[in-house]
């Protein structure tokens, strides 16, 4: 008993000519498949205008924060040391979100404030407020840390896959700032 009994005609076609076809379609009308193949992420990046709006809302939100941690630093320069590091992720955070630096990093020793200033941001520039006393200043920080922790979490719903890992990332990074920091709620 024989399990194949497969006979081709004369006109039936083989499989050279099938695999030839298929290569000479592919060469001929497939030149609008293959060009989806370049390095050239073209006008929009792959990104919907929605993705790219959420991003740049996160990116404000961490750059707003990055602003307090300097008004933070250049008011209470006794806490340099311990906000750097935070402030430095921080930074990362904004860029990986997409947003502008705003300002450098208050390293020099001559960004404090007096310790007789107002506790507000230095004169000719308008930012956040920051209390005088240093335990306020860190709590400010800490409420400041949760709320935009709380911001990037609010938009993962909405966002993508790719950003919304980012998002919880940075949101996760937030609330164990804002621990560090002593503002546990």
């Amino acid at each position: 008993m024989s399990l194949t009994t497969t006979t081709r005609g004369p006109g039936d076609p083989r499989r050279r000519r099938v695999l030839a076809g298929g290569a000479a379609a592919l060469l001929a009308g497939g030149g609008a498949v293959l060009t989806g193949c370049s390095d050239d992420p073209g006008p929009g990046d792959g990104r919907s205008s929605a993705e790219e709006r959420l991003r740049a809302r996160a990116g404000r939100g961490s750059a707003a924060l990055l602003e307090r941690y300097d008004a933070t630093i250049g008011a209470h320069a006794g806490l340099g040391e311990r906000l750097r590091p935070l402030r430095a992720e921080v930074a990362r955070h904004a860029a990986a979100l997409g947003a502008r630096p705003a300002s450098a990093s208050p390293s020099a020793p001559g960004s404090a404030t007096p310790s007789g200033a107002s506790a507000s941001a230095p004169a000719g520039k308008s930012g956040p407020v920051v209390p005088q006393d240093e335990k306020a200043a860190l709590a400010a920080l800490a409420d400041a840390e949760r709320r935009t922790a709380d911001s990037h979490t609010a938009a993962l719903a909405s966002a993508p896959p790719e950003l919304a890992r980012l998002l919880a990332s940075v949101a996760a990074s937030g609330a164990a700032h804002a621990y560090l920091l002593g503002g546990v709620a």
